[in-house]
């Protein structure tokens, strides 16, 4: 089984889990990985955090639904939003390993990196 891929996102500009946004995962391949909201705690709880789906290496995708996630918290957006899908390209070279992708995000920016899990 490979290292798996594990996402978690975090609205700094409110100190609170981002919890419900919309991610997708889309594998080297261009076939979703997954479309799911995070969770309540801001994790993604999906069979890819343990390495179900991610069986290529090669370049992903993960997109965040920034906008549309700050509007269904009440959080005025304007139109079109500064942000509304964050795309984030990334590589997994090595499928034992597992990659953590922690966000930080505002309405006005964000902060993508590899983490540690």
């Amino acid at each position: 089984m490979a290292g798996g891929i594990s996402i978690h996102v975090y609205d700094v500009s409110r100190g609170v889990p981002a919890a419900g946004m919309r991610v997708e995962l889309i594998g080297p391949d261009g076939a979703a990985v997954l479309d799911a909201p995070v969770g309540a705690s801001g994790a993604l709880d999906h069979p890819s955090v343990r390495g179900e789906g991610v069986t290529r290496t090669g370049t992903y995708e993960a997109r965040f639904h920034v906008a549309a996630w700050y509007r269904a918290q009440g959080v005025p957006v304007s139109d079109p939003p500064f942000l509304d899908v964050v795309s984030y390209r990334f590589g997994l070279a090595d499928l034992a390993q597992h990659y953590h992708l922690p966000m930080k995000t505002t309405p006005w920016g964000y902060s993508l990196f590899r983490g540690g899990a």
